[in-house]
């Protein structure tokens, strides 16, 4: 059975996203822990990140990078925090998430964000991303 990944990544539930290629997507989560907080996933469902090719591996890193620079000029803070926690949806996804303390990476912070509020959050991370020279931002 498809994750909820997957069925986002193909149409099938909604999704914001910031980011496509062939290899991966970013898209906002649905229960941020902050404002800009969003999800790098790979197009292949693979659950635990360890079993991950090292080539898909490492471009999920790549992307992450890439966009943590969109993100700290679209959501300044002091940094943006990393994280792969892998326990919600069996599909392996990164977390990224503005910080400006530890306390900031907590899913205690998490709550449902309104669809208008992500589409919103989405435009503005794609908009600094294209700006960057990201064409896999440009999702018009």
């Amino acid at each position: 059975m498809a994750s909820v990944f997957s069925k986002v990544i193909s149409g099938e539930f909604p999704g914001h996203f910031v980011w496509k290629d062939d290899n991966a997507v970013v898209f906002m989560t649905i229960q941020p822990i902050r404002e800009g907080h969003v999800l790098v996933v790979p197009r292949e469902e693979v659950d635990h990140w360890d079993d991950l090719p090292p080539a898909l591996l490492s471009h999920l890193i790549q992307v992450s990078q890439k966009v943590t620079k969109g993100l700290k000029e679209a959501y300044p803070a002091k940094r943006v925090g990393m994280m792969i926690a892998g326990l919600e949806v069996p599909h392996t996804h990164i977390h990224l998430v503005p910080l400006d303390s530890m306390g900031d990476l907590s899913f205690d912070h998490a709550s449902s964000a309104d669809a208008e509020d992500l589409a919103e959050a989405a435009q503005k991370i794609r908009k600094v991303l294209v700006a960057q020279g990201h064409g896999e931002a440009d999702l018009s």
